[in-house]
């Protein structure tokens, strides 16, 4: 009888209405990707494929077997990530997998719907590679700052780490760029269209930086919450980054909560106030520049 009702708890907890909060924060996410998709969608199409410039990843692959073969860009995206979402969602868990799967899904749709619509430009290539790259970077921040990916290289980086943990997601995706881009230079016969796919990924990556995290190597969070059991081992779980709990009180109301302090990477800021905010919606938090972060998982103390 008890088991029952315990299935039946479960079963409604389940299917619990989503909160006013949760559905604003979910229509933000789907505004800012669809956002983020125009964006990336107007790169490829006006500045990066017309100047056979193959950026890197799955959308450089696509790239260069739409010059081949005539094929659009958006299908070929698609296709080419879906065994990719296959294997994440064997090894990487369904969570991980939804959000990266409705982006994909996505950008694919709005580039073969906008591609008609954008217009080329093929004038000088330098121009085209640093406007084709910072925009790029724009439509990518705003979807890593909802917490999703566009899918190809960041699922492969994923797949790998959960086989090899001490492999570098950032080097793993450094190598399939460049894999790609010397492809590329082959496949269009020229050794300009590497070195402008080379710039145009650079100027990408700096712009994400930019937009997501500042110039700063590292940031301190201090988190004050009510919730600080429950966020310490989300953090922990979900990002592998330590936190230190301490005890605090209020000097106005003498509320006594807890205070969390993560150390992190300024590329990892944005996915940790992900999780924050999904357990506390309304936690009280403090970033700072971190200059230099000494210890484990960050740069080791030379003697």
């Amino acid at each position: 009888m008890a088991k029952a009702k315990a299935k039946k708890e479960k079963k409604t907890k389940k299917f619990q209405k989503p909160s006013k909060h949760q559905l604003k924060e979910w229509l933000i996410d789907v505004l800012l990707w669809l956002l983020g998709c125009l964006f990336y969608s107007a790169a490829v199409h006006i500045f990066t494929s017309p100047n056979h410039i193959a950026p890197g990843g799955v959308t450089g692959i696509s790239t260069i077997l739409n010059y081949s073969f005539g094929w659009r860009i958006g299908t070929l995206s698609l296709i080419l990530n879906i065994p990719l979402f296959i294997l994440a969602r064997i090894f990487l868990g369904k969570k991980f997998i939804i959000r990266t799967a409705i982006v994909t899904t996505m950008l694919s749709v709005i580039m073969n719907v906008t591609e008609p619509f954008f217009p080329q430009y093929t004038g000088d290539k330098l121009l085209a590679t640093l406007f084709g790259g910072v925009i790029m970077g724009i439509g990518i921040s705003f979807i890593f700052l909802r917490g999703a990916t566009s899918g190809g290289t960041d699922i492969i980086a994923k797949l790998l780490r959960a086989k090899w943990p001490h492999i570098s997601m950032g080097r793993v995706i450094l190598a399939i760029d460049f894999i790609v881009v010397v492809i590329s230079g082959i496949v269009y016969h020229s050794i300009e269209s590497v070195l402008y796919a080379v710039i145009a990924i650079f100027v990408s990556s700096r712009t994400i930086d930019y937009i997501m995290y500042g110039t700063g190597n590292g940031k301190m969070l201090m988190v004050v919450t009510k919730h600080s059991d429950e966020i310490a081992k989300a953090v922990t779980e979900r990002m592998h980054r330590g936190v230190t709990i301490l005890p605090v009180k209020g000097g106005y109301t003498g509320e006594e909560k807890n205070m969390l302090l993560f150390a992190v990477r300024s590329s990892e800021v944005a996915k940790l106030n992900k999780i924050i905010r999904s357990i506390d919606p309304n936690p009280f938090t403090i970033i700072t520049e971190a200059g230099e972060i000494l210890g484990e998982g960050f740069k080791l103390k030379e003697d």
